[in-house]
């Protein structure tokens, strides 16, 4: 059985606190579910900001700076975006690091070009950002899960 202190969101928590740093999240398709995640690990404010729901393109742009130019030329499910996002909310939120997730959750909206589960997941820091692809399968529920788990996975990997 996996306890609360054996979560991704836990070890990362424990970790950013430790080391006094500052987490911010920007999500699309995951609707909130990665903040979710986060804050409900007890001890979360401790180094979690909070995070923003930018599910329009116009939310992107005007909370966190991605480009109107990126979008058109991009489109929002794009890893320009993902990075565009996650650069954006660390800067505009003054925190250490950010993680941006833009995707295709479903069952619609999908395209040849860019299918349900297609996702992009940014992790921003000082001095870098790293995006990633990925292409999840299932249902809408079980995509943004995935999702989820993928953006705490690449986020764990960055703070080891």
């Amino acid at each position: 059985m996996v306890t609360e202190s054996d979560s991704t969101e836990s070890r990362i928590l424990h970790v950013l606190a430790s080391e006094g740093l500052w987490l911010v999240t920007a999500e699309s398709c995951t609707g909130g579910l990665l903040a979710h995640r986060i804050v409900s690990v007890a001890g979360a404010s401790e180094c979690f900001l909070g995070g923003v729901v930018a599910y329009s393109n116009a939310l992107k742009t005007d909370l966190l700076g991605v480009s109107p130019t990126t979008l058109s030329t991009a489109g929002a499910v794009s890893p320009e975006v993902a990075r565009e996002m996650a650069e954006g909310a660390r800067d505009r939120f003054h925190a250490d690091l950010s993680v941006a997730v833009t995707g295709v959750a479903g069952p619609g909206g999908g395209s040849v070009e860019k299918p349900v589960g297609l996702v992009f997941i940014a992790v921003a820091w000082n001095g870098g950002c790293d995006v990633a692809r990925y292409e999840f399968q299932g249902a809408r529920h079980a995509v943004r899960q995935q999702a989820a788990d993928a953006a705490l996975a690449m986020l764990w990997e960055r703070i080891q």
